[in-house]
This record gives C-alpha cells, structure tokens and sequence, in this order.
C-alpha cells in the first residue's frame, strides 16, 4: 500500500471493517452495490490504484462512510444517520504539483453549489488561483462572491471573501461567537456572523451586520458546509485625494442648498410679516 495515497489507504480500512462486521458479503459484492468494476475495486484493495472520488462519493452515500475520517483521519470510520444527511464530500481541485488550489465559487454558481451532491466535475470547473501566503498553503480555502447588502458595513456586494473549510466534526467546539463564516445549506450559501447554538439546540444563529435584517436559525440537519472568513478582496477604490475632492464638492453642494433654503424661510417670514401688518 506504500504506493497509494493515504485516503486510498483509509478508504481500505474503511471497507475491510465491512467486511468484518459482515455489513457486505465479499470485496465483489461491495464493487457491484457501488456500480464499480470488481477487477478495478481489486487493484485499488491491492494498492495498485488510487480510488476515485466517484468511488468515494458512492461508499459515502450507500455505506455512510465518514468523508471526514477519509480526508483528514480524524473522527469514527462510519456516521450516524444525523450524521449522514448533513455531510458530503469536499472536492478540491490541485495543479499539476498536487497543490491544492483555491476554488471560487461566484454568485451565479452558487444556487449549484448548494444543492445536493454537486458533480464533482462542476467543482473542477469553477475558476481557481493561489495566494502567496503561507497560511492558504495548509487546509481546503475556498472564496465565494459576497450577494446583497447583509453584511453592510462590514462587507458589500463585490466583494469576494477568502475562507478556510471547517471539518464538520470540530463544528460544534470551534465555531466562535460573533464570527463572520459562509454557512452552505441545503438550498443557499450566505455569509453571516454566527453564533454557535450547536451544543443546546443543535442550532447556529445567523447574523447580519446590517441592522435591517432580522437574525435567524439554522438546524445542523440544513448545513451542508461551514468556512471561517478569513479575508476580503474588495473593488479597487477611488485615490483618497479624489475621495477629499469629491466629499468637498458634495459639502459645498450640501452648503449651497442649506444658504438656498435659508433665503426661502426669510422670504417666508417676510411675507408673513407683511400679512400680519396689514392686518
């Protein structure tokens, strides 16, 4: 198995405990219930292969294996059914160096996005780039276009935020009070300040910073997938000299108009006056 990489390696893990727990028959079995060629299935039980993210996506769906223990290690090998519905797989895209790249995901994509089980394919076909910090070297990041006003002051429609993915095991520890994260749900992707109610209520309570917009839950069930915002590219703007210049030229606009409205109250009061002396 030295050859193959180490999510092939867990997802063997993964179906040798089937086999123990007697969940399916035999290695043939499995490959048929995933659509899979069993010859393929032998070569990659073999180390010979690498599986596929097809592969995985399948085993993920019919045999609730935990996508976040292939990725990462980390928690059990296998979900609960809450579990099941509320996770998926993460595709990531790389370059030719098997680095991983960062996946943008823009307002029109992101109704897709959300929905269920996206093809991976859609993924790959999103626009993708590097940053040359260090700190997006490490981990999945993803940027997603900012939508509406929600977020005024603090974001604007334009702008476009760079996250890093939160695995849904730490969800319920590392999701912080007050923080700005792109929450995917069922049917949306929405960046929100969040407040984490996981624990008692098994629920985030979503925030906007504009004020117009009334906060509201989501139930763990509807999350499909939860990025911490960790910066902002903004639309270039205006030279600071030309922003003095043009908040001059409103103040003395401003001026004039409050000067204008002056002279009509005092040609009021005038004419006022003269009434009230005739009378």
């Amino acid at each position: 198995m030295g050859s193959t990489n180490i999510v092939t390696q867990r997802f063997i893990l993964c179906h040798n405990k089937l086999r123990e727990e007697n969940r399916v028959r035999s290695s043939r079995q499995f490959a048929i219930s995933l659509e899979y060629l069993p010859q393929s299935l032998s070569e990659v039980l073999k180390g010979r292969r690498d599986v596929t993210i097809e592969l995985l996506r399948k085993a993920v769906a019919m045999y609730q294996i935990n996508p976040v223990y292939i990725y990462t290690g980390e928690g059990p090998m296998f979900m609960t059914e809450e579990d099941h519905h509320s996770f998926r797989v993460l595709t990531i895209v790389t370059n030719s160096h098997e680095d991983e790249r960062i996946v943008h995901v823009p307002v029109p994509a992101q109704a897709g996005y959300a929905g269920e089980l996206p093809d991976p394919t859609f993924i790959q076909d999103l626009p993708t780039f590097t940053l040359p910090d260090y700190k997006y070297k490490v981990g999945t990041h993803r940027s997603f276009d900012v939508a509406g006003d929600s977020m005024e002051p603090t974001l604007f429609e334009g702008d476009k935020v760079v996250c890093s993915f939160i695995e849904p095991t730490l969800w319920e520890t590392s999701l912080k009070d007050n923080y700005v994260y792109v929450v995917v749900t069922r049917g949306d992707v929405v960046v929100k300040r969040v407040y984490n109610r996981l624990r008692e209520r098994k629920q985030l309570e979503l925030h906007s910073d504009n004020s117009y917009y009334e906060a509201y839950n989501v139930n763990i069930g509807d999350i499909r997938e939860m990025w911490y915002v960790r910066a902002k590219i903004s639309p270039f703007l205006p030279s600071p000299q030309n922003l003095q210049s043009n908040m001059e030229e409103e103040l003395k606009q401003l001026q004039n108009v409050v000067s204008q409205q002056g002279d009509l109250i005092q040609s009021l009061n005038t004419a006022i006056q003269t009434l009230v002396d005739k009378n």
